[in-house]
């Protein structure tokens, strides 16, 4: 019998204050904001779908890993097969790294703070040389990882939250308006489930499978044995970091949809923001600002270059580490020097081909007790979703891909033979069906050999 120790509070506050700091970057400012722009008097609406896939969907990610003991995101999908496990492991960590997580972590700050600043000219340059010190910081840091930056983490992120709770203050006193501006067409009749998709860009339940395990491990170190305990205490202890998110992006959301008494609709929340503090704090308090998301985006930068590096080298170890590192870092800075809008665009069809696969596993996870993890349930289940899914992410794509012809031909089919096509998700119908499916072959194959047994004993 496993002995499990028994918690304080102090302990859960340990526990959650350590999921705000992983989950909660600067980047995670700009999508509520923004969201506020495009929901406007429908913001409470898109926020309460925009908490489900900000807060609660990571917070089920990293119960799955305590329930199923997985070691990481590996693990946690090998039911589904080997190969298909490495490749959604290689595609989580390639968009959690360099593709998409990493850059934006340069050009969010940079967005904020310096861009509004410098002509249209100029901002190209400016970037590059900001990317170039950015990445080269981030490098020199993730090389060996110490606790030099888990200090500075903790020293920033408070500071962050201080700052940020100063604009806080200074909204609700002094609103910038009201909340009555007209939302964009999407948003005038599904306002929820288009708050649940742009969720989808906190990357925050993906990041749950990948560092999932840094957190029970953390819980196992205070003496918690017991899956079932573990699984609790990460559930207790999350109450506290997802409280604290879900205000901070309501506040956020809030602050969107005010903005637009005084500002135009912004193509991205970088730019929304720094507008509003400047509008709040003026030039000095936008600066400072800045400067305290870049050195946050920082501390952010080296835990995905180190965490990229460090699962990738773990799955293929004839690639050294800092290969690896050199790899994220060097693939970061050239893409951020595309721009922040540019890689929203194209992250976009990528998080809604994973982001299904991605919801369907963490169901799958917690609930495998009931089907002893059997690969059946897991391959219907995956395999009906994966369609859709890659079809989600066509549609999601730039125009230059979905004004191809047998593009639109495959999105013409979907919409019309998948209910939900048009808001996103045409994968949850197959989803279930596969789920039922693979259920009924493990119930029927179970009846099956207990039915055999009996026969045998008489």
């Amino acid at each position: 019998m496993q002995i499990t120790r028994k918690l304080t509070i102090k302990h859960y506050i340990i526990i959650g204050s350590m999921l705000f700091g992983m989950f909660f970057g600067a980047g995670n400012l700009i999508f509520p904001i923004h969201l506020g722009q495009l929901a406007g008097a429908n913001w409470l609406t898109a926020g309460w779908g925009f908490l489900l896939t900000g807060t609660l969907l990571p917070l089920l990610g990293i119960i799955a890993i305590s329930v199923t003991h997985s070691s990481g995101i590996y693990e946690l999908a090998r039911p589904i097969g080997k190969r298909y496990a490495t490749i959604f492991m290689v595609l989580t960590c390639a968009t959690l790294g360099p593709l998409f997580a990493m850059p934006r972590t340069a050009t969010t700050p940079f967005q904020i703070g310096i861009a509004s600043h410098v002509s249209s000219a100029q901002a190209p340059w400016y970037l590059l040389a900001y990317s170039l010190i950015f990445f080269s910081i981030t490098y020199w840091a993730a090389r060996r990882p110490t606790r030099i930056v888990d200090t500075i983490g903790k020293l920033l992120n408070p500071a962050f939250l201080i700052l940020l709770a100063l604009i806080f203050g200074i909204a609700f006193s002094r609103p910038l308006g009201t909340t009555n501006a007209t939302p964009t067409a999407a948003y005038q009749h599904g306002a929820f489930l288009n708050g649940f998709l742009q969720g989808y860009n906190t990357m925050d339940a993906l990041a749950a499978l990948l560092f999932g395990i840094a957190v029970v491990t953390t819980i196992r170190g205070l003496g918690q044995r017991d899956a079932g305990a573990i699984a609790k205490t990460a559930a207790k202890s999350s109450l506290l970091s997802i409280s604290l998110e879900a205000v901070i992006y309501l506040g956020l959301i809030w602050i969107g949809a005010t903005s637009l008494s005084q500002f135009k609709l912004s193509a991205d929340g970088g730019i929304a923001f720094g507008q509003i503090a400047n509008a709040f704090m003026g030039t000095p308090g936008a600066i400072v600002l800045a400067i305290m998301a870049t050195l946050t985006c920082l501390t952010t930068a080296v835990g995905l270059a180190t965490s990229f590096a460090e699962a990738l080298h773990a799955k293929f170890p004839k690639i050294s580490y800092r290969a690896w590192n050199r790899l994220a870092c060097g693939a970061s800075f050239l893409i951020a020097n595309i721009g922040l809008d540019q890689i929203i665009a194209w992250s976009t069809p990528m998080l809604m081909f994973l982001y299904p696969l991605a919801i369907t596993l963490i169901i799958l996870a917690i609930a495998s007790p009931l089907f002893h993890r059997d690969p059946l349930v897991y391959r219907w289940t995956t395999a009906l979703t994966l369609i859709p899914a890659f079809i989600d992410g066509l549609g999601a794509a730039p125009a230059l891909i979905t004004r191809l012809g047998w593009v639109q031909t495959i999105l013409a089919w979907d919409q019309r033979y998948l209910p939900l096509a048009k808001l996103g998700f045409d994968w949850a119908l197959p989803a279930i069906i596969g789920l039922l499916i693979g259920l009924g072959w493990h119930y029927a194959r179970q009846f099956q050999n207990a039915h055999a047994y009996k026969m045998s004993q008489d």
